[in-house]
């Protein structure tokens, strides 16, 4: 397999040379979505704009993770509705493989959204009556939320070979992956909310503190968390009843 390195830029393209001319609408929203990074590891699901990627709109969906290892179609161009036969937004992804190839999508979705990473899936349609070969690419590229969490996908399917009868599932062959952050974790910048509690990248929203109060609050002579909570009195517990004259 070649890899191809895009001058000017230290990314590197998942999609061989030679499937440029059978696969180019993957190749098209890859460039589309690189584009929009800008020195960012994932872009935001706001910044789409569907004119940037016209010669591919009809190849392209956006996804929606709602379960783990599970999104569904938000968006989706023509070509899913040829393969189909239907209508697939509001679908999940699984529905276009075989049973057997379920769990491998599930598996590299979850990656995509918790790497998080790009991943090109190499697909072959299941074969039978009025079903002919079928080769297909699927990528999968990670988006942000509005809450800066990653949980959509901007993607591509495309194949080679007639449709025939409906619908075309397809199976897993091949799985190709890169990971968007350094595996070296002392590599990757994290921000930090008044509390220190780190912000990964912008990829998660930040756990809350322990006890923000009690983190203030702390005996810098003691360094004890519980030094400067107000102890429970101790005793009878005594209840008072005041009555007031009308």
């Amino acid at each position: 397999m070649k890899i191809e390195y895009v001058s000017g830029s230290n990314v590197v393209s998942l999609l061989p040379r030679r499937n440029d001319m059978h696969f180019p609408a993957l190749k098209t929203v890859e460039a589309y979505w690189d584009g929009l990074r800008n020195g960012r590891p994932v872009p935001a699901r706001s910044e789409i704009d569907p004119r940037g990627m016209q010669s591919a709109l009809e190849y392209a969906f956006i996804l929606e993770r709602i379960a783990l290892g599970v999104a569904r179609f938000r968006l989706a161009g023509m070509h899913l509705t040829d393969l189909m036969g239907m209508e697939v937004r509001g679908m999940p992804l699984t529905a276009m493989f075989v049973p057997e190839s379920r769990a491998k999508i599930s598996e590299a979705l979850e990656a995509v959204f918790e790497t998080p990473q790009i991943t090109v899936i190499t697909l072959k349609a299941e074969r039978g009556i009025g079903r002919g070969a079928m080769d297909a690419q699927l990528l999968l590229c990670p988006l942000k939320s509005d809450l800066g969490d990653v949980n959509r996908v901007l993607g591509c399917i495309q194949s080679k070979g007639e449709i025939g009868r409906q619908p075309r599932r397809f199976e897993v062959v091949e799985v190709q992956s890169r990971p968007l952050l350094s595996d070296n974790p002392t590599e990757q910048s994290f921000a930090t909310t008044p509390a220190g509690t780190p912000v990964p990248a912008g990829f998660a929203e930040a756990k809350k503190a322990y006890d923000d109060h009690t983190a203030k609050g702390t005996d810098k002579k003691t360094d004890h968390p519980q030094a400067s909570i107000p102890q429970r009195p101790k005793g009878k517990p005594v209840l008072r009843l005041i009555k007031a004259e009308e």
